[in-house]
């Protein structure tokens, strides 16, 4: 008598679990830290060159970079504290200086970021690098995981850079020159890599006009009027764009 014989059933793959999930997001926010990293640590090592060669504690290289998480901020405050800065004009540099982070706030995904605490964090850590970092990823693959691990994994190349830095300066017999300049090469060959795009060209040409228009009228605050008027002219930029966009659509 031939009996049914049910076909085995394979078990269907479990799910990734949320924490697994959330482990391989850490993972991709390390690993898109890498290539800001390549920037940071070298600059974070002139931090700590710069500290010591201007007579001040080592200690100082790792309180600035957990206090004042910013690097061409760092980078200005040690001269500024190696002459004796009065404390007003150090006050009017730090807001001149990180004026531009505000700006990041208004398209940083913040809003992804939940609890009270890491959010906190998220503000204090949206650097240059980071922003231009998250900026490069699809709305779809950004997570607070993700943001706030590269965002962690940023400020540890910049400390442990410092720490190195101090390391350096220490055994080495004489100072080096030139390390002030670190930080405005950084910024020279993005913007060079910017030129490689045509589509960057108009952004890039309203950049200088507003520095330009900066030096003439404010030569004092001419990096906050820069920042202000390169905002305007971006703003302008896009309306028009937007606006031509529309009737090229409206004509088709």
């Amino acid at each position: 008598m031939r009996q049914d014989v049910s076909p085995r059933t394979t078990a269907a793959p479990e799910r990734p679990s949320g924490q697994a999930t959330r482990r391989q997001q850490i993972t991709a926010g390390v690993r898109d830290s890498f290539s800001a990293g390549l920037g940071i640590f070298p600059l974070g090592i002139a931090l700590g060159l710069l500290i010591l060669q201007a007579g001040l504690p080592w200690w100082l290289t790792p309180a600035l970079s957990v206090s004042a998480f910013a690097g061409s901020l760092e980078l200005l405050l040690v001269g500024m504290m190696a002459t004796v800065t009065p404390l007003a004009a150090v006050a009017v540099t730090v807001l001149v200086v990180n004026f531009r982070h505000i700006f990041y706030a208004f398209s940083f995904p913040l809003h992804l970021v939940k609890h009270p605490v890491a959010k906190a964090y998220a503000v204090y850590a949206m650097i240059d690098e980071a922003y231009a970092v998250n900026a490069s990823l699809p709305e779809a693959e950004r997570s607070a995981p993700r943001l706030l691990a590269m965002q962690i994994a940023c400020e540890i190349y910049w400390v442990g850079g410092g720490l190195v830095g101090v390391a350096l300066g220490a055994a080495l017999p004489a100072p080096i020159k030139g390390l002030e300049f670190a930080l405005c090469s950084l910024f020279t060959v993005l913007t060079l890599d910017a030129f490689r795009s045509r589509r960057e060209i108009p952004s890039l040409l309203l950049a200088g006009a507003a520095v330009a228009l900066a030096l003439a009228l404010t030569p004092d605050l001419a990096m906050f009027t820069a920042l202000l008027l390169f905002v305007g002219l971006l703003l302008v930029r896009h309306a028009l764009t937007a606006r031509r966009s529309t009737g090229e659509t409206a004509d088709a």
